[in-house]
């Protein structure tokens, strides 16, 4: 049996954290969460303003860079400059995402697209141009924001489902091509998380509200740093044994009846 170190198995000193979306909501609690855990963190986002404040809030652990992650062809360029700014990458966060709230018969070949754009292609360049780069070091962790629209059906929100399902085959993927070369690669499925995502995708819709508190047993929605935590716990020592898994943080929701 391995000696339990002084140091704790959560600590991420020495560790940079490469958020997308980085600027609000879960991504800018999450990198709140890696900073008080002793980690860097370079944020990415297309909103210099936005940046700009999250890194003034957080404080000397954050850095910031502008950048489009639906720009594929640009991947290689973001993530040296990532590393210019943050030094080497050894936690990958894919949370840059969109919603849209259609009928499926409503939702138009572009709409799809642009959803499918952020989510799943932007996130696979930025992990595979990331990924080159921790295999190389025999060290890394990648996570994927994933979502309860990855796992139950959820009305008006086909593309964003697509999109957020399509990360299940992505961790499980990686996580077993580059698991022998200890690049771990995990997921988070939040549940309902107080946030400005929510509160668009609830907007005039009391019902829908109500019907996720009650098939949530904890009878009310997660906070931002719920997911933080979670994102720590998966990207530190702790979690090392930890490879292929997309954690549900949801008070309980998809597994209620």
């Amino acid at each position: 049996m391995s000696k339990v170190k002084n140091r704790s198995p959560f600590d991420l000193s020495g560790q940079t954290a490469l958020i997308t979306g980085g600027g609000s909501g879960l991504g800018l609690a999450m990198a709140r969460c890696f900073v008080a855990s002793g980690a860097q963190v370079v944020l990415v986002g297309r909103r210099e303003s936005e940046l700009k404040k999250a890194c003034e809030e957080i404080g000397s652990g954050a850095s910031m860079l502008v950048g489009d992650i639906t720009q594929f062809k640009s991947a290689p360029i973001l993530a040296e400059e990532a590393e210019h700014i943050g030094g080497r990458i050894s936690i990958l966060v894919n949370n840059a995402g969109v919603h849209l709230k259609k009928d499926a018969i409503e939702t138009t070949d572009a709409d799809f697209a642009g959803v499918m754009n952020t989510h799943v292609f932007g996130a696979f360049a930025l992990t595979r141009e990331i990924g080159k780069r921790m295999l190389k070091r025999r060290n890394g962790c990648v996570l994927f924001t994933a979502s309860m629209a990855s796992f139950l059906g959820v009305p008006k929100v086909v593309a964003y489902a697509a999109a957020k399902s399509a990360y299940l085959g992505l961790v499980r993927t990686l996580a077993t091509e580059w698991g022998p070369h200890d690049v771990r690669v995990n997921g988070i499925a939040p549940g309902w998380i107080a946030s400005d995502m929510l509160d668009a995708a609830l907007s005039n819709d009391p019902c829908r509200r109500a019907k996720i508190l009650s098939r949530t047993p904890m009878g009310r929605f997660g906070e931002p740093e719920d997911i933080g935590w979670a994102a720590v716990y998966l990207a530190s020592p702790a979690a090392k044994f930890v490879n292929g898994v997309v954690l549900p943080v949801d008070g309980g929701a998809v597994q209620s009846f």
